[in-house]
């Protein structure tokens, strides 16, 4: 069953626009699906130094995919030199925690209302 994974490309800021796509296009036919979803945030300072690097391409695609492709997906991440990082996530909720239903809202109010009760 397909998967819903997000993934944070860091590419060497020195790259083209074009290498960077020819690199995602590669990587993204490991998959095995055609639908990815990318988004090009730029050229940004990196948080820290990583190497000699300070500055770093930021790209972030969203797709859908079996877990067995993933291996030989980070595989090629990995091989790639321009890739200076990567990290892949589940992708199951946009924003935040998981939806939650009536009863497990209710269960955390008598909790928080005991809790209440212990400070006195």
């Amino acid at each position: 069953m397909p998967r819903k994974y997000e993934v944070v490309y860091i590419f060497d800021a020195a790259l083209e626009d074009a290498a960077i796509t020819d690199t995602l296009t590669r990587v993204h036919t490991l998959l095995g699906t055609g639908d990815v979803a990318v988004e090009h945030w730029g050229k940004r300072q990196l948080a820290y130094p990583i190497g000699r690097r300070e500055t770093g391409h930021y790209t972030i695609a969203h797709f859908e995919a079996e877990a067995a492709t993933l291996p030989e997906y980070e595989r090629a991440l990995k091989l790639d030199e321009g890739v200076v990082r990567y990290l892949i996530t589940l992708h199951e909720h946009e924003v935040g925690a998981p939806p939650m239903t009536e009863e497990e809202i209710a269960a955390g109010r008598g909790r928080a209302s005991d809790d209440d009760d212990d400070e006195d």
